[in-house]
């Protein structure tokens, strides 16, 4: 049963906007609670366009309104999240670096998406449905509940006929809302520093919002564009139309193919994007949907559609402009694999409250990254704080609903990890055993001796995601590899006060073998050589401390893995095991 009496009940940006929809829903339906009547089903709404991989930036499309969807549910009432899948749009490129892709398919560039075929060796019937399938596996795993809308069902099978007349008829009074907007476009800026290629994908839009807005050449203008009979592309051209008759006469500038057909019985074409768009705010209903900044800059589609909309009776949604999603390790991603990184990437590396997290703590007009480097571990330092503080009650109110829309739904919790350990140490954990789960189980089991994990499934699914990351994201020559054999030279080069260091950690390693208790000894052993306390705070010790301590790791890692860095020491020492220390330490 949805949890209806979970609102969070704060003032950060959900809320606010889940405010404002009701408020909204409500003048719309007038009346609804005095009168008894049910009240209406709120619908809020997405799109996406699944022209390539649907990428982190495109998710910012669907989880700002699932959250505020999500945030209504809470609070009782009935919402419809639609995604409108694009799937009727034309092909515009072809995108780099996807699979089974070559510059072949550049011969269906004009055609719907559904008419293009899939990547070779794809078990998807065509190209959209072939990438509308991994964003459909990841919302799931993300919690998203929607309805799902395939525009190539809706204009196929003639649901929009009653429209497409209308906006016919209409065609003079769109012309001219859309004649206000037709100037000149200012010269573009120059770019202050070089972006990475894939950075710039990530920025774009689903391309709609740079199409042209219908055709009007002497015939005059039309909002509708047919895609040809002949070679199903939509370079077509309107060269007449009857209203009385809706006979449509058009010609396609790719093959010179040519036909006249009835528009009350045609069904192979669709509205142009600017008259489309608010077309289905007004057959849906919808009272909240956001945009990107290609749609939300003046005279673009959110702006001339806010006026078309009234042409088909209907009133423009909520429409907050989101901005840029960007990637921490883009650099490294794209040369690597072409393309931006998906939410199917992302959900790899780390689990979904994390994800969730990281749309839901920021308004929709800040940008963010998400971290695919070494950053993802302070990420999931910050998220293991913030539970901690939730935990004990001493989070700020919009931190906590933060937290509350990315742990659970309306429908219930998220699955989750049932001992959540720090990611850092699962990634070295992960690095260190090269995949073995018997050496994984051993050093994780190390770390709290009092309370040893019985299995590895209590660390899943987080164990798995760090070591994903590790596996895809950590570049080989980072990776940590344990010596076999102590490092005859470098131990026969120490003065006495190196040979004194390596003592005073063999000596104490076996009363100290847990996580908390090797953190403490090897901090310790600089402070015990230079005559104080192990227990010693950092204000009780001169600046040198720090210096020795700096000095002791870069021995210990040169020791154990041939580098003056590496993971955490206490987890390495866990790793690598007190015997294989003591032969490498020279005991």
């Amino acid at each position: 049963m949805p949890i209806v009496a979970q609102s969070t009940e704060t003032t950060d940006w959900v809320s606010r906007f889940a405010d404002e929809v009701i408020e909204e829903s409500e003048r719309r339906a007038p009346g609804a609670k005095t009168s008894g009547a049910a009240a209406p089903v709120v619908v809020v709404a997405s799109g996406l366009s699944p022209s390539g991989p649907i990428h982190l930036g495109n998710l910012r499309e669907v989880m700002t309104p699932h959250l505020v969807a999500d945030e209504i549910r809470r609070r009782g009432y009935q919402v419809r999240h639609l995604i409108s899948w694009d799937d009727y749009d034309r092909y515009r490129k072809v995108p780099a670096g996807v699979p089974g892709v070559d510059e072949t398919w550049a011969e269906h560039i004009g055609k719907p998406l559904t008419s293009v075929p899939a990547p070779k060796g794809s078990p998807y019937a065509n190209w959209a449905e072939h990438f509308k399938a991994a964003m459909v596996e990841s919302l799931a795993e993300l919690g998203v509940e929607f309805d799902g809308i395939s525009q190539t069902e809706q204009y196929t099978s003639g649901v929009y006929r009653e429209q497409i007349l209308h906006a016919m008829r209409h065609r003079g009074d769109i012309d001219a809302i859309l004649a206000q907007y037709r100037t000149k476009k200012a010269p573009a800026k120059k770019q202050q520093k070089p972006v990475d290629e894939a950075e710039l994908e990530a920025a774009e839009g689903s391309g709609a919002a740079a199409e042209d807005d219908g055709s009007s050449g002497s015939a005059g203008y039309f909002p509708y564009k047919p895609y040809c009979g002949n070679c199903e592309k939509d370079l077509t051209t309107v060269t007449s139309y009857d209203d009385d008759s809706t006979e449509l006469t058009y010609s396609c500038t790719s093959c010179g193919f040519s036909e006249t057909v009835r528009l009350n019985e045609f069904n192979r074409g669709k509205l142009v994007w600017k008259v489309d768009w608010p077309m289905r705010w007004a057959y849906e209903g919808v009272i909240f949907e956001p945009s990107g900044v290609d749609h939300s800059s003046p005279g673009s589609s959110f702006q001339v559609g806010g006026q078309i909309v009234g042409i088909f009776g209907g009133e423009q949604p909520i429409g907050p402009m989101y901005a840029f999603v960007g990637i921490s390790g883009m650099a490294k991603m794209s040369s690597s694999k072409g393309g931006v990184p998906t939410p199917a990437d992302a959900l790899k590396i780390m689990e979904p409250q994390l994800l969730r997290w990281l749309y839901a703590r920021r308004r929709p007009n800040q940008s963010f990254k998400v971290a695919f480097d070494q950053e993802i571990q302070r990420l999931y330092d910050e998220w293991d704080r913030l539970e901690a503080k939730v935990a004990d009650g001493s989070a700020l109110p919009a931190d906590v609903a933060a937290h509350s829309r990315a742990v659970r739904t309306a429908s219930g919790e998220l699955p989750r990890t049932p001992r959540p350990l720090p990611y850092r140490t699962l990634a070295s954990v992960a690095d260190i055993t090269a995949g073995n789960e018997d050496q994984a189980l051993r050093i994780l089991s190390d770390l709290d001796p009092a309370n040893p994990l019985a299995s590895l499934d209590e660390a899943r699914p987080r164990y798995d995601k760090a070591e994903a990351w590790i596996n895809t994201h950590v570049p080989a020559d980072q990776r940590t590899i344990v010596r076999d054999e102590p490092d005859t030279e470098l131990l026969k080069s120490l003065d006495e006060r190196g040979r004194e260091s390596l003592r005073l950690l063999l000596d104490g390693l076996a009363g100290n073998w847990s996580l908390d208790g090797l953190t403490h000894l090897v901090y310790g052993v600089p402070k015990v050589q230079a005559g104080f306390s192990a227990d010693a705070t950092p204000k009780e010790l001169p600046a040198e401390i720090k210096t020795a301590q700096r000095s002791f790791f870069a021995l210990l890692y040169q020791l154990l893995v041939s580098r003056d860095t590496g993971p955490r020491l206490p987890t390495l020492l866990l790793a690598v095991g007190q015997d294989r220390v003591r032969h490498l330490l020279g005991a």
